[in-house]
């Protein structure tokens, strides 16, 4: 049996090899601006925990109460008998939220792409994918075996040339375009107004995965498509509900047609456990909360702000998209690993992020700016990275 195991020993060895091992790093307590490692606390700048809702009292106080009245699991899945009240409000609150005729409730974002994008392509589908996307989405397409067209990071021009040259040389019964709305290691925001444009010319469906927009962009905090006025033209959007809404699982919204097609079609939903009840019921919490307190964007916004102006004053090349993602952008692992643990030694956790969840030379620091993140903190942040940055010499500083 060991012998046969090898192979693993071998991978490990070849993984640490190249500074890419990753392991656990425990956070004691619960998530928030701060927690604490080993036993230290730190400040926390790598939680998508965007609204700082994780630990909110009206959440914990939602969680409690659905224990109590529908315990602790749903039991089985929806289709079985682990149907239960929570997710069915739940659903009718995410659609009310995102003004759609109906939503359906996954286990994880994971779990939601996967389960879409294998169920409404096939291989006679052609899949436009922005190159940045998700993880989840590029496997949802491979599970699905369509034909799929990478194109390079938001370039809404090469999109109309593959739907064009598709129009002519390939038979297709579908065409989809599905892109991230915010890219999740880079804190752009996806071409929406342009994609859809070009959905409507060329008779495609377009999906997008709002996840790191959910509750951050908007008036309402409905996500990007909101705030660039395209909601009604975006026949799937997906999100989730563990990041700025401090929960656990996903959606995705739209028409009842797609909802009644994927409850009968999406393979993760059919044959997985529902979600415990109480998660649904704390999901519902963070939903009116959003609606109820503008602000908490207001706040996160203001974080987002002062942030990024310091860190342009230090030297770095930031988006300037008003999302929460920040990327330190480094480049060579080896410096990437070293500032990480240089910013750990002073109080500031913030993960380095490598290949393959980034290109090869593109290995960075992914901030992360919550609403509860206090100036004094910020202040502590930008000064550290301002001090120990020299340290390792960083190539892509304009100063």
């Amino acid at each position: 049996m060991t012998s046969a195991l090898n192979f693993l020993i071998e991978d490990i060895e070849y993984i640490k090899k190249h500074n890419l091992f990753r392991s656990l790093r425990l956070i004691e307590g619960a998530q928030g601006a701060i927690g604490k490692i080993n036993g230290r606390e730190v400040i926390i700048m790598c939680s998508n925990n965007y609204l700082g809702l994780a630990n909110h009292p009206a959440l914990i106080k939602a969680g409690i109460s659905a224990t109590k009245k529908y315990g602790v699991s749903a039991g089985a899945s929806r289709l079985i008998s682990g149907n239960m009240i929570p997710h069915e409000q739940l659903e009718h609150d995410i659609a009310t939220f995102k003004n759609t005729q109906a939503a359906l409730v996954f286990n994880s974002g994971y779990h939601a792409n996967i389960g879409i994008i294998s169920a409404i392509a096939d291989k006679e589908t052609i899949v436009l994918s922005d190159e940045l996307n998700h993880a989840s989405i590029i496997d949802g397409i491979r599970l699905s075996k369509a034909q799929v067209h990478i194109y390079k990071h938001c370039d809404a021009n090469m999109v109309e040339d593959i739907l064009k040259k598709s129009n002519k040389s390939v038979k297709a019964k579908r065409k989809l375009i599905v892109t991230d709305s915010v890219f999740s290691m880079d804190g752009d925001i996806a071409p929406l107004p342009e994609l859809v444009m070009l959905a409507e010319k060329y008779n495609a469906l377009i999906m997008i995965d709002e996840a790191h927009a959910t509750g951050v962009l908007g008036k309402n905090g409905r996500g990007a498509a909101e705030m660039l006025g395209v909601s009604d033209k975006i026949h799937i959007q997906m999100g989730t509900l563990g990041k700025a809404l401090g929960s656990f699982g996903a959606y995705v919204a739209g028409s009842k047609q797609l909802i009644d097609y994927l409850i009968n079609r999406s393979r993760p939903f059919i044959f997985t456990t529902a979600l415990p009840p109480a998660v649904c019921a704390v999901s519902s919490k963070a939903i009116e909360l959003v609606q109820k307190q503008p602000e908490l964007r207001q706040n996160l916004q203001y974080n987002i702000n002062f942030l990024k102006k310091g860190l342009k004053k230090i030297g770095y090349k930031i988006p300037d998209a008003p999302t929460p993602i920040i990327p330190l952008i480094i480049g060579d692992t080896d410096k990437t690993l070293q500032l990480s643990s240089l910013l750990l030694e002073e109080g500031i956790f913030v993960s380095a992020i490598r290949p393959p969840s980034v290109p090869e030379g593109t290995s960075r620091l992914r901030l992360t700016v919550t609403a509860t993140h206090t100036r004094h903190m910020l202040e502590m942040v930008l000064d550290a990275i301002k001090r120990l940055t020299p340290k390792i010499h960083l190539q892509n500083l304009s100063s």
